[in-house]
Parts: structure tokens; sequence; C-alpha cells
């Protein structure tokens, strides 16, 4: 996809379908980020088309908002997941196969 999502996106994008009526105070702390930073990255989420910010107009409280991911950014958020679970799956199949080299070489030692 042209629109490039890097890690904090992702996890903004994930925490926001699970939890669309989270403010950015709640978002800064639960990510581990700054205030400043959920802002940027909200905006340019925003501005590529893949969340709508709304806010409750009738509600007295004007800072609430609702953070809804779009169906594109639904899209590019399962696209970057199965992409990110192809990454994991194939360094655990490098890994099970040093782990059964090495094993091989440890047990081809112990025979000599």
């Amino acid at each position: 996809m042209k629109n490039y999502l890097n890690e904090d996106d992702f996890e903004i994008l994930k925490k926001i379908d699970i939890e669309p009526n989270v403010s950015q105070r709640e978002l800064s702390h639960k990510l581990n980020m700054s205030l400043g930073k959920i802002n940027y990255c909200l905006k340019a989420l925003k501005s590529k088309g893949l969340i709508k910010i709304n806010n409750f107009r009738k509600n007295k409280n004007k800072l609430n908002y609702l953070y809804m991911l779009t169906p594109k950014g639904i899209i590019h958020k399962t696209d970057v997941t199965i992409k990110f679970m192809n990454i994991k799956m194939k360094e655990y199949d490098e890994l099970k196969q040093e782990l059964n080299r090495i094993q091989s070489k440890k047990k081809k030692k112990k025979n000599d």
C-alpha cells in the first residue's frame, strides 16, 4: 500500500479498533507515547484516510472523541497484521531449523 504504516501507527490502530472512545491521554498512557506524538499520529492516520475522528457535539465535555477505523484503515491494519504474522512465522521456522541443527550437532558429538 502506498501509505506506509509504522509500528506506532499500527499500535494506535489496534488500540482504537478495540476501544474507539479511548482518549488521547489514555492512548498516551497505554502505549507509552507522549501526548503530542499521539496527536500527531492520529492526525497523520486521519490524513491517510485510515481513521475518522468524531466528537460528541451534544456532550458538555468537548474533549470526548470517537476514533473509528475507516474501511481503508481496516484493510490496511489487516494487511500489516498478515505481513507481521508471516514474518514471525518465518522467524519461527528459521529458529526451529537452527535448533534442530544444534541438537543434531550435539548428538553427533555425544556419539563420537
